[in-house]
């Protein structure tokens, strides 16, 4: 059976997902969710995922939200990305530290400095958030420090989890150049057998409303 994942292009944590799922070599297919137009905010979505948000899962009668709900979802039913038995622990702490203080951040830091129209973008907030990430960015280049992935010897949901923002180039603030133990990071997931850029993963792209 075909797995569907209810996802847009221009969302980081459905990128985490879409990631983990072509990577894991299941068989799926994404599901276009048009955020922009507040299809996530009607009775037919609330219906699917009360939180009205993307992405959502469905397999079967199985029907999951959040992404690193997803991503375990998609270990426990391949085997991969879990990490060594006693990495499990270290791979959850990862997934937490990104869901609170890294992508959550990145990803209002980024819609409101580019899918906001530019008079009603808040500065003093964009200026706060970038400084907040500043942090963030510094601990995950520091944990990368002789490190090829995040946890472990092998691609596991810590790095799927935290790099789910980083691929995209509208700005928020980053730029690979700054941080070379990220950037070596980026460089080795994107050069895994299967790995496609989020828009080239999942449907809808900014230009598709320019």
């Amino acid at each position: 059976m075909t797995l569907k994942l209810h996802c847009f292009g221009e969302s980081g944590h459905s990128y985490k997902a879409a990631l983990a799922l072509e990577l894991s070599g299941l068989d799926w297919d994404p599901v276009y969710v048009d955020f922009f137009a507040g299809q996530h905010r009607g009775a037919d979505y609330r219906d699917m995922n009360v939180m009205a948000e993307a992405p959502v899962l469905i397999d079967g009668d199985i029907r999951l939200s959040q992404s690193g709900v997803i991503q375990q979802y998609i270990t426990d039913k391949t085997g991969k990305f879990g990490g060594a038995s006693e990495d499990i622990y270290e791979v959850l702490r990862w997934i937490l530290w990104d869901n609170h203080k890294f992508s959550s951040q990145i990803g209002m830091t980024r819609f409101l400095m580019n899918f906001l129209p530019e008079e009603k973008r808040p500065a003093e907030v964009i200026g706060f958030m970038q400084g907040r990430l500043k942090a963030a960015f510094a601990t995950l280049e520091s944990h990368l420090q002789g490190r090829e992935w995040i946890v472990g010897n092998e691609l596991t949901n810590a790095d799927l989890t935290c790099c789910g923002y980083l691929f995209y180039e509208e700005p928020f603030g980053f730029d690979r150049k700054d941080y070379p133990n990220i950037d070596a990071w980026l460089s080795r997931i994107s050069a895994l057998p299967g790995w496609k850029h989020p828009y080239d993963l999942m449907p809808g792209n900014p230009s598709d409303r320019a």
